[in-house]
């Protein structure tokens, strides 16, 4: 196995032995699909245990929802973040006690919040007097933690804008909330996922000093701070160590907080599934626009709509792999759907050997998070992504 065949250090993201395992498992099935290594989860989120044992971890389960994800991160003791009722009832039937989920969504329905709650959920975000007004109404008596708003700057897929509130407005919810008969428990934030400047998260913190020190003057103490995701996975852009990330995080809670440590919150989602995934298409068609195009359009059985949606904007560059060998060529990669918006790099130039063929087949590493739970379920007739376990 070429180590280096297309621009990147394959070794970087599998061993031969692994690869060659993987390809024993699922050369005789159809693509597209994800095969997912769950030794790497178990293995990621022990890491990110020992790297951050003062944080309690929130998996957020919209990055990677499998059932056997959520029952091994059960059985390892991870709490859960759930952005609907949908993902509350697969936990429970899990087996998920209602104490470890929280309901991580600032954009909930009156009658989704009272189902949470009928069920046992008694944390709940929030980031407007609206959505506070409907759980005072739904959910009485519930811890209520604040999202602030951040920009996401730096990050691979930002967050901002839509999430999040100004310190202002957080303020004034914060002193709302006992009126109305809920706890004010904390406060949140979420730098943007795949997040590379890590000087993001002191930004965040230091804004959360600023809410715990003015709502203390009323009276109110704050409990608890979410630092949400946005720890990275490994792409083709290089980033820094996780325990890079996690002594300066430390760093940044500590010298705000000193001995007055808050309790701590996580909700890692792509960097614990991200890199425990492979996603395996097929090349469809090759061809050119015209005689003299300089790059050959490569179409794949995977595409935007089939679990490839963060390549939208080029944003996240996953490393692919092509089977065969041979010089390698600069190509336009797009997907099978008959959507002009189905192009998944065309100014990030991927290569591939020049004698690949139609039927080759194509492989996406660090395509764990964000790819079988973003396809869509009947887009042009193609079913969503499949999900195979590697066996263990």
């Amino acid at each position: 196995m070429d180590k280096k065949p297309y621009g990147f250090d394959l070794e970087r993201f599998i061993t031969p032995g692994e690869f060659s395992r993987v390809k024993e498992f699922t050369d005789s099935r159809e693509t597209p699909f994800v095969v997912m290594n769950l030794d790497i989860i178990e293995r990621k989120y022990a890491e990110l245990r020992s790297r951050m044992p003062f944080a309690k971890i929130y998996y957020a389960v919209k990055a990677n929802p499998l059932n056997e994800i959520i029952t091994l991160l059960h059985e390892l003791g991870s709490n859960f973040d759930i952005a609907s009722r949908y993902e509350l009832d697969q936990l429970l039937g899990l087996g998920v006690a209602p104490d470890r989920i929280s309901y991580g969504n600032t954009i909930k329905k009156a009658g989704d919040i009272a189902y949470a709650y009928g069920k046992g959920i008694r944390v709940f975000v929030s980031d407007s007097m609206e959505d506070l007004g409907k759980l005072a109404g739904n959910a009485p008596g519930s811890r209520v933690f604040f999202r602030i708003f951040t920009e996401g700057t730096g990050s691979d897929w930002p967050l901002s804008r839509k999430f999040g509130a100004h310190a202002d407005l957080v303020y004034e919810m914060i002193l709302h909330c006992r009126r109305v008969g809920l706890e004010p428990f904390g406060l949140s934030f979420h730098v943007g996922s795949q997040q590379r400047d890590i000087g993001q998260w002191d930004d965040a913190i230091a804004r959360c000093k600023f809410i715990f020190d003015s709502v203390k003057e009323e009276g109110i103490v704050l409990k608890m701070i979410n630092i949400g995701g946005g720890l990275p996975a490994e792409y083709l852009d290089p980033t820094l160590d996780e325990e890079v990330y996690a002594g300066e995080i430390k760093r940044f809670l500590t010298e705000d907080f000193n001995s007055g440590l808050p309790e701590i919150w996580m909700e890692p989602g792509r960097s614990l599934a991200a890199n425990a995934g492979i996603l395996v298409s097929e090349i469809v068609l090759i061809s050119r626009k015209s005689r003299n195009n300089l790059n050959r359009w490569v179409y794949l059985d995977a595409g935007v709509f089939g679990g490839l949606i963060e390549t939208l904007g080029e944003s996240i560059k996953y490393p692919v792999y092509f089977d065969g060998k041979g010089p390698a060529e600069d190509i336009i990669l797009a997907g099978p759907t008959c959507d002009s918006m189905d192009i998944l790099y065309e100014h990030h130039k991927i290569r591939m050997p020049s004698n690949a063929a139609m039927g080759d087949r194509v492989y996406f590493f660090t395509a764990g998070a964000y790819t079988s739970s973003y396809s869509s379920v009947n887009f042009n007739g193609f079913p969503p992504l499949k999900t195979l376990i590697l066996p263990r």
